[in-house]
């Protein structure tokens, strides 16, 4: 045991940091390698890091103040989350670009006066 019983808790705290950092550069891995199970996997498990570590936080934090090394790596940590998250958004909006190229959305998808789009399409009415 230690004679500091602030300890402990800054030790988990610090632990849980760790815990989002790796997985924050094995999905950035994940990502650079094109590996769409491993991007999945590690997400999953980043996700749960977060959470862990928000909750440790939140207990923290009714505990009293964190100290403020603990903040700094928090606002770290805090920050690559959301360079992480911001290129997750950056790619897939190429990636919705690259699929309206490939596959273009049929103009016609309005509704007709009929309720359908394709109503004249399937006949069965002769026009004038």
């Amino acid at each position: 045991m230690t004679d500091n019983p602030s300890a402990q808790p800054d030790t988990r705290l610090d632990a849980a940091l760790t815990a989002v950092d790796e997985r924050l550069g094995a999905l950035g891995e994940a990502l650079l390698a094109n590996d769409a199970d491993a991007i999945e996997q590690q997400a999953g498990e980043l996700h749960r890091a977060l959470t862990r570590a928000v909750d440790l936080f939140a207990l923290a934090a009714k505990r009293g103040p964190v100290s403020p090394a603990l903040r700094q790596r928090l606002a770290r940590t805090s920050g690559l989350v959301a360079a992480q998250r911001e290129s997750l958004s950056r790619a897939t909006a190429a990636l919705d670009r690259a699929m309206d190229v490939l596959m273009p959305r049929d103009a016609a998808t309005v509704y007709s006066p009929q309720g359908s789009a394709d109503r004249g399409l399937r006949g069965g009415a002769i026009q004038a």
